[in-house]
């Protein structure tokens, strides 16, 4: 055979291999023709995602959870479920009471009472008093201060106008209030002293001289000047009726 015929005859085999490996790659499922068809037009290619559960359940629950399953772990009629049950108690629990006044209330005096004396500028030759119940019940204020400047003997007179229509009542942490007229405002006023201490008496229901303990407050470091005009006004519920005397 010539060297011709030779090359002919391989040539001839190279192409009918070339073409059985070409229509076997289309009949086996991986050539490009069924990758771009698998890829792009199977329904099937990507699995469709399975519908989210529903959160009706969930929502109407106190608490809003589910268990591992997807199912609720409470209802939010009857909170049944943990969850829920310990809202429940939560809202039901017994709420401690902060500490009343419950109890008779008791008369004012100088061991359940903090007493202040300020001067004040106006009017004019004043003072205030505050009392502020410390105690644990209500008190009573009756009457009016029965105050002593320094060593004096006689109880300055009440200002008989500023009665008030009702005792005054305190509750723990309120405060009563009364001014002190010290002096004449015009000098009128005679047997005038300087007092570097006070004493504040309370008066019981009956007004008959003071009950419980008396008050010391304090008086300005320079003393505070009192006359024959000294006279006190009856304990009052409010500071503005206080000092409008």
């Amino acid at each position: 055979m010539s060297s011709i015929s030779r090359t002919r005859l391989v040539a001839a085999a190279a192409t009918t291999v070339l073409a059985a490996l070409s229509l076997t790659a289309c009949n086996d499922g991986t050539g490009t023709q069924d990758e771009g068809h698998g890829a792009g037009t199977s329904p099937s290619a990507t699995a469709s995602p399975s519908p989210a559960p529903s959160t009706t359940t969930d929502q109407s629950s106190p608490a809003g959870s589910t268990d591992s399953t997807g199912s609720s772990s409470g209802t939010g009629s009857s909170g049944s479920g943990s969850a829920g049950g310990a809202a429940t108690s939560a809202k039901r629990a017994p709420v401690s009471k902060a500490p009343s006044s419950s109890g008779k209330p008791v008369t004012c005096e100088g061991s359940t009472v903090r007493t202040v004396a300020a001067p004040l500028t106006r009017p004019v030759n004043h003072m205030l008093l505050t009392v502020t119940n410390t105690g644990s019940k209500s008190c009573y204020l009756y009457g009016y201060p029965v105050v002593r400047f320094g060593e004096a003997q006689a109880v300055p007179p009440v200002i008989e106008a500023s009665q008030p229509q009702a005792v005054v009542t305190l509750g723990p942490g309120e405060s009563g209030y009364a001014s002190v007229n010290l002096s004449a405002t015009d000098g009128s006023g005679g047997n005038g002293y300087t007092a570097k201490t006070l004493t504040v008496y309370f008066q019981g229901r009956s007004g008959d001289g003071s009950v419980g303990k008396g008050a010391h407050p304090s008086l300005p470091a320079q003393g505070t000047y009192v006359d024959d005009a000294l006279k006190v006004t009856y304990w009052q519920q409010s500071m503005d009726d206080a000092v409008t005397w």
